[in-house]
C-alpha cells in the first residue's frame, strides 16, 4: 500500500512540474545556427 501511495504522490509532483513549466512557458532564447559537432575533427597536417 506505501508503495501505491509513494508513486501516486510522485507522480502528482511530476505532473504538477509539467504543468508548471507549461503555464510559465519556455525561456526566451535563440537557438544556435551552428551544428553540434558529434565528431572528431581531422588533424590538420
Amino acid at each position: 500500500m506505501r508503495a501505491l501511495i509513494a508513486a501516486a504522490v510522485g507522480l502528482a509532483a511530476a505532473l504538477a512540474l509539467v504543468l508548471t513549466v507549461t503555464a510559465i512557458g519556455a525561456p526566451a532564447g535563440e537557438t544556435s545556427p551552428k551544428p553540434l559537432l558529434t565528431t572528431v575533427p581531422p588533424e590538420s597536417p
